[in-house]
């Protein structure tokens, strides 16, 4: 038995789909992976495994411009990207009894699909991403903020924006493959029954009528890698410090270098993650140290708050550990959705970019860093599932079997 996953994004969007197919490997299925080409997702794909069948350009030199690319940039990039994957995804999904994509993004995914015969699943990783009425859509770079606050009419609106980027191409390329038009791409894409792969109590989702959503969990895999030496030896050499890392995003210029002034002003060391936004400590005093990619499960559990942007990796794998959050996130994507869970679980703080000033998250830092927070941060880290990858696996095995 063949699987092909599909995604495009940064490590955020890839790696629970590793998870994925690891599980899937597990289970004795052969695994095929349609992904950007950025050297470190073909390494991680290799380690595993998986086979990488590379789709649009690399994701890291996108999201290191110096300036945010216009909205006619981002159109001419999306439809480019749909073009991409018509051409790919037919001769990855060869073979293969079902395709499984995550991200609006993969509008070509459920054509190839179809014209194959094989069984598609839309996977989400955040509850915000899919339509409801209990919740607003996450922000779109490039479309207009709607000016209304009602969420019924927001998610029309985004519907609308959806088509209007994509329908044209997408029923271009269904008429080349004797398929026939769609209306609704966003529904289209997202199909009837799409999986949720996020936990149940972090980021539950509620039911709504004509939408059968399936919440499997997270996808992810135990990390059983050591730390290295040296921030070992940074790490027993004082009080447990304070993470500030941004992992793929590219923060405001000042908010690093304004949350470790607030850090060290209240007597804690730092750690900053460089990213690849290539952060680093503005100075070489003893109680900061600055560090690359590294074993975030393992580390977590010996740091005193994690201050990042939102992403649904970082919020989860924070949470896991029982450490109090200080979130500072983007408007994109699911950055402010799990910015208000973390909130709303009173795991932590959230703070908006323009307001995260040296002052403001002295005060953020001072609630996170209290007794209570860490300990509802401990009481919900118990409550969460580690088995999300497994039970989808096993679901989409089953299935196919």
């Amino acid at each position: 038995m063949r699987v092909l996953l599909s995604t495009y994004g940064t490590r955020g969007d890839v790696e629970p789909l590793v998870a994925l197919a690891v599980r899937l490997q597990d289970l004795g299925v052969d695994v095929r992976m349609c992904a950007p080409p950025d050297e470190e997702f073909a390494a991680r794909l290799a380690g595993a495994g998986i086979r990488l069948m590379p789709v649009g350009p690399p994701v890291r030199a996108l999201m290191r411009g110096s300036t945010p690319p216009s909205a006619a940039d981002l159109a001419r990039y999306r439809t480019e990207l749909v073009d991409a994957q018509f051409d790919v995804l037919p001769g990855a999904a060869d073979g293969c009894a079902a395709l499984v994509v995550a991200g609006l993004a993969q509008v070509a995914a459920r054509s190839v699909a179809e014209a194959a015969g094989i069984r598609y699943v839309y996977a989400s990783y955040s509850a915000v991403n899919l339509p409801s009425p209990h919740h607003a859509p996450p922000p779109r770079p490039g479309w207009p903020e709607p000016g209304t606050g009602d969420n019924r009419t927001r998610w029309e609106l985004d519907a609308e924006h959806v088509n209007a980027q994509f329908r044209e191409t997408l029923n271009g390329h269904r008429a080349r493959l004797g398929l026939p038009p769609v209306d609704d791409v966003r529904g289209h894409v997202y199909s009837d029954r799409p999986w949720l792969a996020a936990d149940p109590v972090l980021g539950p989702w509620r039911e709504i009528p004509g939408l059968d959503v399936v919440q499997t969990g997270a996808w992810t895999l135990p990390d059983e890698r050591p730390l290295p030496a040296d921030l070992v030896r940074f790490l027993e050499a004082g009080a447990p410090p304070v993470y500030v890392g941004f992992g793929s995003i590219v923060p405001a210029p000042d908010i690093a270098a304004n949350a470790v002034e607030a850090i060290r002003a209240r007597g804690h060391r730092v750690l900053v993650s460089r990213g690849w936004a290539d952060l680093d400590l503005v100075d070489d005093r003893g109680d900061g140290f600055a560090i690359g990619e590294v074993n975030h499960q393992r580390l977590f559990g010996e740091v005193a708050a994690v201050i990042h942007h939102g992403g649904a990796g970082t919020t989860m794998t924070a949470a896991r550990a029982g450490v109090p959050q200080v979130v500072v996130p983007l408007r994109l994507a699911d950055n402010p959705y799990w910015a208000g869970q973390v909130a709303d679980l009173g795991l932590g703080v959230t703070l908006d970019g323009p307001a995260a000033t040296v002052r403001s998250l002295g005060a953020a830092f001072t609630t996170a860093l209290a007794p209570e927070t860490r300990a509802r941060a401990t009481a919900l880290a118990a409550r969460l599932r580690t088995d999300g990858a497994e039970v989808a696996a096993r679901r989409l095995y089953d299935t196919l079997r």
